[in-house]
């Protein structure tokens, strides 16, 4: 569903795709799956029309969703401007609170935030860029923020600043990341984005690993045109979406590269 909600389409069905272990796990926690993903496509609007299901190790639930744009206002991650702004619409983090939890070492019982969070649609947040206008967007999912970043520069040919300060971030996030809670996904991301991002002096390794911490169902990571930031943030304030932080802003420089400065210069 974020997919299509950042492109600025109309989801219109889905399908389920289920890999389930019937032999370690009984038929109503399958039930459960099936239910949640019904109520969630319910609450985008659409409907499941049908699916298809395997057998597997551990239980595995996604959708394919088909949507709609007219071509004139698809929204992409390849038209961003240099001098655009970067806003995001969720905290990061919950990579590293879903590993904490799985490890049963949540101790702060973060990970129902987390899954708040996760179970958010980014329906508002596309009704936003829409009522606003937009260069370009993505959502932020398993490469992390830098990593879906990366995409967006690679595809516009610009580069980017983040201002680490005004990145928001689940505050277990941080101090579990610590205790050394951080996803697999996570470190090969922080891995594969050493040769793309420069992190200025200060910006220490656990801050690092936040920034390229593997999400699920993240939220849209946005470059808006400058003059139309303050409108955009508004509006997104008005769609409900968890957060609503310009985070960075694009250049002309060093193409398909990133640097992470502490604060805003």
């Amino acid at each position: 569903l974020s997919d299509i909600y950042a492109m600025g389409a109309r989801p219109i069905c889905a399908l389920n795709l289920v890999g389930f272990p019937d032999g370690a796990l009984g038929p109503e926690v399958l039930g459960r799956i099936l239910r949640g993903g019904a109520d969630k496509a319910r609450e985008a609007g659409i409907d499941i029309v049908g699916g298809h299901t395997i057998q597997t190790d551990e239980p595995i639930y996604g959708l394919a969703v088909t949507g709609v744009v007219h071509p004139a206002r698809m929204i992409t991650n390849a038209t961003a401007k240099a001098g655009d702004l970067l806003v995001l619409t969720k905290p990061i983090g919950v990579g590293i609170v879903s590993t904490a939890a799985k490890r049963d070492e949540d101790d702060e019982g973060a990970i129902a935030g987390a899954i708040a969070l996760m179970a958010t649609l980014n329906r508002g947040a596309c009704d936003a860029i829409l009522a606003v206008g937009v260069h370009a967007a993505t959502d932020v999912t398993g490469f992390g923020l830098l990593g879906h970043l990366r995409n967006i520069l690679r595809a516009s040919q610009v580069g980017a600043t983040i201002w680490l300060d005004a990145v928001p971030v689940l505050p277990a996030a941080r101090r579990y990341v610590a205790r050394g809670l951080v996803p697999g996904g996570t470190h090969a991301n922080w891995r594969f984005l050493s040769d793309h991002v420069e992190f200025e002096a200060g910006v220490e390794k656990d801050e690092q690993l936040v920034l390229c911490d593997s999400q699920t169902s993240g939220g849209l990571l946005i470059a808006v045109d400058p003059t139309k930031a303050d409108a955009l943030v508004a509006e997104l304030g008005r769609c409900g979406t968890p957060v609503a932080a310009a985070i960075g802003r694009l250049d002309g420089e060093h193409p398909g590269r990133s640097r992470v400065a502490r604060s805003r210069q």
